[in-house]
């Protein structure tokens, strides 16, 4: 029986993908690299040191670590966030939605958990929340299905009970790899990526989730 909700956070539940991108491009000119919007998404949903990993292997600058280059990333999105951050269309909505029909639920984000305690204390929501695991503290982050097995596991959750709510291809294989109904919500402009086919159902908006598709991904096999 599905009774557990676990969220992704950025770009589903805060608008924070545009301030990554600034952050990450502001740091990353600090050594001497220059990213494009466009090559920021090809990390979206990975846990920040695993991006900086990627593109010191690829442009191998000298000037500073990668853990400084990380540490500077996570501090200047924090502050962003903090600064300017808002909520998602429907946040609130969905929240009260799962939590007016006593579901469990928890957040499982590729974030560090410093800085998913700043989003959920500037939104406002850390009480919606029984369970909020960072994948930073598992092996293997997102598309690895761990840190959504750990929120369930804290949850006392069978997965195969758990929906998901995802925004990024990313995030929606680490939540089906845990076998859990998947919903992705993706970006406007990353909307019509054929991979979202593997979801379970896909959405504009978390507004468009009510009783119906929930009943919907309840008797779906």
């Amino acid at each position: 029986m599905i009774n557990t909700v676990i969220f992704d956070m950025d770009g589903l539940l805060v608008d924070s993908e545009p301030l990554w991108g600034i952050a990450m491009r502001e740091v990353f000119s600090t050594v001497g690299v220059t990213l494009s919007p466009e090559l920021t998404h090809l990390t979206t949903g990975l846990r920040t040191k695993e991006v900086v990993s990627y593109w010191h292997n690829y442009f191998k600058w000298d000037s500073k670590s990668a853990d400084q280059v990380t540490a500077e990333i996570i501090d200047s999105v924090t502050a962003k966030i903090i600064a300017s951050g808002t909520a998602m269309e429907g946040l609130h909505y969905i929240l009260d939605f799962f939590g007016q029909r006593s579901f469990k639920t928890g957040l499982a984000s590729s974030s560090p958990l410093r800085l998913i305690e700043a989003v959920l204390q500037h939104l406002q929501i850390r009480d919606k929340f029984q369970a909020v695991y960072s994948a930073e503290f598992e092996d293997y982050g997102k598309p690895h299905p761990a840190v959504y097995l750990a929120c369930a596991t804290a949850l006392n959750s069978d997965p195969l009970d758990c929906l998901a709510f995802e925004d990024s291809v990313t995030g929606m294989t680490a939540a089906k790899a845990a076998r859990m109904k998947t919903i992705v919500v993706p970006e406007p402009h990353n909307r019509q990526d054929p991979r979202y086919a593997l979801a379970d159902m896909k959405l504009d908006s978390l507004l468009q989730f009510g009783d119906r598709q929930l009943e919907l991904l309840t008797t779906k096999r």
